[in-house]
């Protein structure tokens, strides 16, 4: 069994299209865990409809640890609300899971609305680059594949991080516990361009460069130097 953990705050807009995509899925031994950061919306509504397990959660990393806690699979698949997961997306991504003996795994992301410019910002500063870099600095966000195990024993996702705490998981258990880490290459996630749109590419694009720096040459962030809000998208009238 998969448990599939979405962490969640006021996603009435995206969250039914990742359910419904998880629904069309050629895989049926799955359990869904939305936990929720208090959402004023229909949020809750929806993922009830879904058959969602729902759990409280915070930030991102409390609301992946919170599901992870009541979670029956033997592999936890972490993904953001606002992605909608490609055909067969489970199917092949366990398979190559499986055939390359990995304990932990990310994807590529393809954005949406996909056009000429965000495709290729995306390819060269995201795709690209966590390919190149896997095997010496691994880079997990958006969807994230994890024997339960291997999470167990890392802790979880460290909660006074406050921005790439999932680059930050990844690095920990592949140096502490020496977890087979890995790119998947037969699939891939579509993801919102939401935070691209409100706050600018450039904008996001720098801030995420200085975070790796940072979390490289100094370690985890856990200040607020990068100002890091989670959901506050539906309020930018450019949406």
């Amino acid at each position: 069994m998969i448990s599939i953990i979405i962490p969640a705050l006021n996603e009435e807009k995206y969250l039914p299209l990742l359910l419904e995509s998880i629904k069309k899925q050629d895989f049926s031994d799955y359990e869904i865990i939305v936990a929720d950061a208090g959402s004023t919306d229909k949020t809750l509504e929806i993922a009830k409809n879904y058959g969602c397990k729902i759990v409280g959660g915070g930030l991102p990393a409390k609301g992946r640890n919170e599901g992870a806690k009541v979670a029956s699979g033997e592999i936890l698949f972490f993904c953001d609300s606002d992605v909608i997961l490609t055909d067969n997306f489970f199917e092949k991504g366990l398979e190559e899971f499986k055939k390359r003996n990995l304990d932990l795994a990310s994807v590529r992301l393809i954005p949406v609305p996909k056009n000429k410019v965000s495709f290729f910002l995306v390819n060269i500063f995201y795709n690209w680059l966590i390919i190149l870099t896997e095997n010496i600095l691994p880079h997990a966000a958006v969807g994230i594949f994890v024997k339960k195990e291997i999470f167990d024993k890392t802790g979880g996702f460290d909660e006074t991080v406050k921005l790439s705490e999932d680059h930050y998981f990844a690095r920990q258990a592949k140096k502490l516990l020496k977890a087979n880490f890995g790119i998947l290459r037969s699939v891939e996630i579509f993801v919102s361009d939401r935070r691209f749109k409100t706050d600018g590419w450039m904008s996001v694009g720098t801030r995420y460069f200085l975070c790796e720096l940072y979390s490289i040459f100094i370690g985890p962030v856990k200040t607020d130097i990068f100002k890091y809000k989670f959901n506050h998208y539906k309020d930018n009238k450019k949406l």
